[in-house]
């Protein structure tokens, strides 16, 4: 059946989503109403869990294919405005979706590195590779470093560094789709992960990109609201005013002046002398952890015999036979757990609970004893990184990179930018405001409220994964101080309902929205992933004469078992999103943005230069995160203090990588021959405007 003239298309696609958006938002106020007549929440949750992944899988369905045009580019029709959609759905993943709002609420100026880094990515999409790469057409980014360099070297390299980013940056999604699954439903976080791979794999098993791209429209409508109605709502009900963007500045000056008011509490001073005090004792038992680990044990043991021995109560002996389980196996555990705890009680000896001031920029590390202007300084050269590794990153993601093969023409690919960079401000503005007003809750509602009258969200958390809410009661005074709960950054977003009080379908609204940007982003991971493995590695490098059926259905094959792969991983919890995504992003950068801008604008560069630059910079920056990074250490068996180049964080570890392979790309060609002259003409072609069409 031949495809419709454009407009007709474009006309169908608004009556579709105009209608999709309203019957969302009438079954978002049937769920308020059935809230209001008595339905558990429960029942609420698990409706928005299966009535999203439903829609989702309709249009997967309807959406299947086995033209390879069709699964790997979607036709190349997709218009320039729900391109953007689809970008800004695939770009609006679950660690901007979750983690940046949070990190705006623990980190305040610092984690504007985000929305800076991330938004600066894009002009740079625009400007240097946005309509270049539509107007060399192909499939994949290991195409065009194929066809730009020439040979198979660059072309492997490209689908080894495609692997390890994308894998990371799924892993975290996947990670993301646990936590929200297991929140609404009530299961286990391994089961969340699980059950909410199935929304993944039937998105994009049976369509590809054509079944990703429509679904992610959904999904940006869906998200949006989500992210949008909570803090609306938060706003009217603080400053009863409707627009958070531009009332929430009256609520920053609240918040600031409680963040004077509890620095100088006396509860709060005692309970940071008692961190202290751990620090100390967690120290003192890392000095000699093995002979520490023996002394715990035999003090709980003398303990438990004391007990025996004098009739105690069967209750206190049970805990006292617990707290001698709970200690360390042996030393190795023992070394990571001390670690652990020896850095939150770090974090929780200083004011604030270890919180940045929220309008402070560049405040002083929690707990360093350097000068002020030291950890200023310090703080600075990270923010900086950090916006830089995001900005190349950004623009050298390989699974947002091929969304400008989906469009007609290289106008389209322009106009595709644009448009997906408005819907993603649409969402950065408002976390802003959200991670404020949140903030302001906590502090007013929260802080100074009896353990015993928590409200239930507190606990519910708390059983999903304790890393990501621990409430404490150090002081022993059965009155919660700020330094006494841990909240992460992961959930500040999905708890804001909760945490204000708000109707439980709003706490609902925003865990669908959650996993519409995790799976939004993670099934184009995968299809990138895939595509790089069926296409790339298989048809263009090992059986060209592939008929096909066979690369599709390779395809839906290798998807399926990369993405059991990282659901697998995922569940073993590695590390927060956010980390796991801007990691992500360094090694994107310090793999691909050399090769990628350099091979557009200096037809000099040569096979050689590109893939000397690719391994060096994608090395650099492996090298530094897994010696740096807490949880790589651990995993590789490093002992001993980090060591951190100008004291950059792991997360911005492309700032090394990024110049290490320019400067090694740039030297490479200049001392080897340069490419062949019709290679050098084709890159100047590639150059030359031509009306916007291939």
């Amino acid at each position: 059946m031949p495809a419709p003239p454009p407009s007709v298309f474009r006309r169908q696609l608004d009556r579709l989503y105009g209608r999709f958006t309203l019957v969302f938002v009438g079954f978002v106020v049937l769920l308020g109403v059935l809230e209001w007549l008595g339905w558990s929440k429960a029942s609420i949750g698990l409706t928005f869990l299966l009535a999203t992944l439903a829609v989702y899988a309709t249009i997967g369905i309807l959406t299947r294919t086995t033209d390879p045009v069709e699964f790997y580019v979607a036709g190349r029709r997709v218009p320039a405005f729900y391109n953007g959609v689809a970008l800004a759905a695939d770009w609006l993943s679950a660690a901007s979706f979750l983690g940046l709002a949070g990190t705006l609420y623990l980190h305040g100026f610092g984690g504007l590195a985000f929305v800076l880094g991330w938004s600066g990515g894009f002009v740079l999409v625009a400007l240097l590779l946005a309509p270049y790469l539509r107007r060399f057409g192909q499939f994949t980014i290991p195409d065009f470093l194929a066809e730009r360099y020439g040979g198979a070297a660059p072309r492997l390299l490209g689908v080894v560094a495609l692997l390890l980013c994308s894998f990371i940056y799924v892993v975290a999604q996947i990670y993301g789709v646990g936590l929200i699954t297991s929140r609404l439903t009530g299961l286990a976080f391994e089961v969340g992960v699980f059950l909410g791979l199935g929304g993944i794999l039937v998105c994009s098993f049976l369509g590809g990109m054509r079944a990703v791209t429509w679904t992610q429209v959904a999904q940006y409508i869906v998200l949006f609201l989500a992210y949008v109605t909570p803090v609306v709502w938060l706003s009217v009900k603080q400053t009863g005013w409707p627009v958070p963007q531009l009332g929430y500045g009256a609520q920053l000056e609240r918040v600031a002046e409680r963040e004077r008011a509890l620095v100088e509490d006396p509860s709060e001073v005692h309970v940071q002398r008692i961190w202290a005090h751990r620090a100390q004792v967690l120290e003192e038992r890392l000095r000699d952890p093995a002979g520490a680990l023996q002394r715990e044990r035999e003090r709980a043991e003398a303990f438990i015999e004391s007990l025996r021995r004098s009739g105690a109560d069967p209750a206190d002996l049970a805990e006292a036979e617990r707290t001698l389980s709970r200690l360390p196996r042996d030393e190795a555990a023992a070394i990571r757990l001390w670690t652990r705890q020896l850095e939150e009680a770090r974090a929780k000896m200083a004011p604030l609970g270890g919180m940045a001031p929220q309008l402070e920029p560049f405040a002083r590390v929690p707990g360093e004893s350097a000068t002020a202007d030291d950890g200023a300084q310090r703080q600075r050269r990270n923010f900086l990184a950090l916006v830089f590794c995001l900005m190349v990153g950004t623009a050298s993601l390989p699974h947002l990179l091929v969304r400008f093969y989906t469009v007609p023409d290289v106008r389209q690919a322009r106009l595709s930018v644009a448009w997906g960079a408005g819907f993603i401000v649409l969402v950065y503005l408002t976390a802003p405001a959200l991670a404020v007003l949140v903030k302001h809750e906590v502090f007013s509602g929260l802080i100074g409220t009896p353990i015993a009258q928590l409200p239930s969200w507190v606990a519910a958390w708390s059983r999903v994964d304790p890393a990501l809410l621990t409430v404490q009661d150090v002081n022993r005074d059965g009155i919660l101080q700020l330094g006494e709960i841990s909240i992460g950054p992961d959930i500040i977003v999905l708890a804001a309902a909760e945490i204000a009080g708000l109707p439980y379908v709003v706490a609902g609204l925003v865990a669908a929205g959650g996993l519409a940007a995790a799976l939004s982003t993670a099934d184009g991971l995968l299809l990138a992933i895939t595509s790089a493995l069926s296409h790339d590695l298989y048809y263009k490098t090992l059986d060209p004469a592939a008929d096909t059926a066979r690369r599709v259905t390779l395809s839906k094959v290798v998807l399926l078992m990369v993405a059991l792969l990282a659901a697998y991983v995922a569940a073993q919890k590695p590390a927060d999103i956010l980390f796991l995504v801007a990691a992500a992003f360094s090694l994107a950068a310090s793999a691909f943005f050399p090769a990628l801008v350099l091979g557009i604008f200096w037809s000099r560069a040569n096979r050689a230069g590109a893939v000397a630059g690719m391994a060096a910079g994608l090395s650099v920056a492996v090298y530094y995160m897994a010696t740096t990074q807490p949880w790589l250490r651990t995993l590789l068996g490093l002992t001993g203090e980090p060591r951190l180049w100008w004291d950059i964080q792991p997360i911005a570890a492309g700032v090394f990588g990024v110049p290490v392979g320019v400067a090694v790309l740039v030297v490479v060609s200049l001392l080897t021959p340069a490419p062949p002259a019709r290679r050098r003409q084709w890159v100047r072609r590639l150059r030359v405007p031509d009306g916007g069409r291939v």
